[in-house]
């Protein structure tokens, strides 16, 4: 008895691999970019909308495709405009995706896992320990879902929700170029920022591609004593080896760094800190963003109080490099990273 092969998820493929496959089938090259067209232009979800191909080659891709979606459990708006959204993965998983409107841009901040296992000691993405990478298909569905479903307009995308980017740097690099290609989302690689709390493999990884996008560091803390104890990675990936990484990563191309610190009460808002902080910006030539801490359940960390905040900023420009306060958003919401997905879990939720 023959095997049948499962169907797969079609926009886990990207232009290249869907015109192989398509040949395969027995259909020519250039039927890959109707079908791309119609996935990621018009945003179509059965193959039954696709108007401009033949009945044959509809059956060829409901035999051995899907076209997945994003389902959502839970929805929030903040009062500040914050949209955060909530949604359920195969399994029973829970991942975030945050949409933050500023002015004239539109930024929405895409998770890569479900969970995390890199356990900051401040985070709240990781307490519930790592699941499992997103596939391309979930990675761009929720652009799509914010694209298409909701008539979004977005400018702006940011790998910092949920989970490590360059720790799913298979599908993430999958994703990324169906976004960015000509065929597929076509949204500009300098429209896009990839974040990551140090990993030297992924930083070396990224830096080989062919895509200018820009790199944030989650750096936190400024020597590898405090870094070791917020951020357990900073043991295998030590401080200096992760500088020098994002150094290669500018010399060979990459378009811009953003080093992001959380401001922690007691923990790393010294004159100390900011007089180290400062002395990697200039290293690295990279903008700082400054950003209040979020209080998380079950965590003993507080945020820096606003006249310490502003003290700690005011070091910085003293020592002439460029910081930005990032403003909170969605506090009302439970926006910060992981908080909605585990209070989802403490509700029963999880299947």
């Amino acid at each position: 008895m023959a095997v049948v092969s499962p169907k797969k998820d079609i926009k886990d493929l990207r232009f290249d691999e869907l015109k192989a496959e398509l040949r395969a089938l027995g259909e020519p090259g250039f039927r890959a970019g109707q079908v791309f067209s119609w996935l990621y232009r018009k945003g179509k979800a059965t193959f039954g909308e696709f108007s401009d191909i033949s009945k044959g080659l509809k059956e060829k891709l409901e035999t051995n495709y899907f076209i997945g979606r994003m389902d959502v459990d839970e929805r929030r708006r903040s009062a500040d405009g914050t949209e955060k959204f909530l949604f359920r993965l195969p399994g029973g998983y829970f991942i975030e995706t945050v949409l933050i409107p500023s002015g004239k841009r539109r930024t929405v901040c895409l998770s890569t896992q479900a969970g995390c296992k890199f356990a900051c000691a401040f985070c709240a993405s990781g307490l519930d320990g790592f699941k499992r990478n997103l596939s391309p298909s979930e990675i761009t569905g929720q652009v799509l879902f914010l694209r298409d479903t909701l008539d979004r307009e977005l400018t702006n995308l940011v790998f910092m929700g949920m989970g490590e980017p360059l720790d799913n740097f298979d599908n993430l690099e999958k994703a990324v170029r169906i976004m960015n290609s000509p065929e597929g989302m076509e949204i500009a690689a300098r429209r896009m920022t990839i974040s990551t709390c140090g990993l030297v493999p992924g930083i070396e990884r990224l830096a080989k591609l062919d895509l200018q996008m820009n790199l944030s560091l989650s750096l936190h803390a400024v020597t590898d004593r405090l870094r070791d104890k917020l951020m357990p990675v900073n043991k295998k990936y030590p401080l200096e080896k992760v500088i020098e990484a994002c150094e290669d990563y500018l010399r060979l191309g990459g378009r811009m760094m953003t080093l992001e610190y959380i401001l922690i009460k007691d923990v790393n808002d010294s004159r100390n800190d900011a007089e180290g902080l400062a002395g990697i910006a200039r290293r690295l030539r990279a903008k700082l963003n400054i950003i209040p801490y979020s209080p998380v359940a079950g965590l003993d960390y507080e945020g820096s109080d606003e006249p310490a905040l502003r003290t700690f900023i005011q070091r910085l420009e003293e020592r002439k490099v460029h910081v930005t306060r990032r403003q909170s958003k969605g506090t009302d919401i439970a926006a910060a990273c992981g908080q909605l997905a585990g209070r989802a879990k403490s509700a029963g939720r999880h299947s």
